[in-house]
């Protein structure tokens, strides 16, 4: 058998001008280089590293849910049963105490104020 030649690939070695694969814009590639500028790279990183999303929880513990009475419309945190009308309350979602006025503000009624911005 005659000695084969090793394989290799040619594609790699180009040298010519290529578009980067974020602006598009033409550049000749040093080394190891992908993209054309420090920005391009940033890019790319953030691209393959996306920020992690906390997701909202389904289902809360009692403690932290809000409630609604259906007849006077007072919110309560925790309590299921309305204490001036007696009724059982409906549930709004996972919230808490608002750290400036001390009401109950549910998770639910903070993203609906960040849509309407």
């Amino acid at each position: 058998m005659a000695p084969s030649s090793p394989l290799r690939n040619d594609a790699r070695n180009d040298r010519g001008p290529r578009p980067c694969p974020v602006c598009q814009q033409p550049f000749s590639p040093q080394g190891r280089q992908r993209v054309c500028s420090a920005a391009c790279r940033q890019a790319v990183w953030r691209r393959r590293h996306p920020p992690l999303v906390v997701p909202i929880p389904e289902h809360s513990t009692r403690a932290t849910t809000v409630y609604e009475c259906p007849s006077c419309e007072t919110r309560l945190l925790g309590v299921q049963r309305c204490a001036d009308c007696g009724v059982f309350c409906r549930r709004v979602g996972p919230g808490g105490s608002c750290p400036h006025c001390d009401e109950p503000v549910a998770i639910v009624d903070l993203l609906a104020t960040e849509d309407r911005r």
